[in-house]
């Protein structure tokens, strides 16, 4: 698919690889519409690359319902590209110290995680069927962000790994059923990336981190994510899987 001229949305879109990818999209000639609970930073990247903006709380399903019909009314039509990157990576042991257990933590993570992909992956989807196949029949692609966790959690990372592996298990079934629409569903498991949450550790954490890393050894870049988003969408033969995208590394245990 070519994008110039067409819609696509990007969740956590205002710092990390959804900014990355927003700003990708939008230098191919995308119209962008970014959906971020952070405000100041959505708006800013929304202005800086003339895109539209929403804050949303993606764990809301009303807010995306209202978030999707404002950008249907903003482009003139559907997005035809949306690339989940919305997410948290909280940590916490199922049974901590003193015995303390962890289940808020636990909710919070998959309603933000897997209920806001879920979210706005059904809206999404809903809205595209509306629009005329494109000259290779194809309608749109969805593209959820998974994480390497999901097959390497790690200690700590039981939340976190549980969103991202239902992230990756629900790329078949979704693109399955919405085969019949011409839409197709990917997703992209990460590795470690240079985000504000990784750069935010003091430099002997992120040197030991890069050492587990085989080639290139060295933290993967948000402009990396984007750019397999953007091959995704071209390639219209990439569909109900996900990519590792982690430089052939395999979490350790802690």
């Amino acid at each position: 698919m070519n994008v110039e001229g067409c819609g696509v949305l990007v969740t956590g879109g205002g710092s990390g690889l959804g900014e990355a990818t927003a700003r990708l999209f939008a230098q191919r000639g995308a119209k962008v519409a970014i959906l971020d609970f952070d405000a100041e930073r959505g708006q800013k990247v929304a202005d800086e690359i003339g895109g539209f903006f929403a804050r949303v709380d993606v764990s809301d399903s009303d807010n995306v319902e209202v978030a999707l019909k404002d950008i249907v009314a903003a482009f003139g039509e559907a997005p035809r590209v949306v690339v989940n990157c919305a997410g948290v990576g909280f940590a916490k042991r199922i049974v901590g110290r003193e015995g303390k257990l962890s289940l808020d933590l636990f909710d919070k993570v998959i309603r933000v995680n897997l209920y806001g992909s879920y979210n706005v992956m059904s809206y999404a989807a809903q809205a595209m069927m509306a629009l005329e196949p494109m000259e290779n029949g194809e309608r749109g692609v969805i593209i959820n962000t998974s994480s390497a966790a999901y097959q390497d959690g790690q200690v700590g990372q039981s939340a976190y790994a549980a969103s991202k592996g239902a992230i990756s298990a629900i790329s078949l079934p979704a693109a399955r059923e919405f085969a019949q629409s011409a839409i197709r569903v990917m997703a992209i498991a990460p590795g470690l990336f240079g985000t504000p949450m990784m750069e935010s550790l003091p430099e002997e954490v992120t040197s030991a981190i890069i050492k587990n890393i085989p080639f290139p050894a060295r933290l993967g870049t948000p402009e990396e994510y984007a750019l397999m988003a953007a091959q995704i969408v071209e390639n219209a033969y990439l569909n109900g899987t996900t990519i590792r995208l982690d430089g052939a590394t395999r979490l350790p245990q802690r």
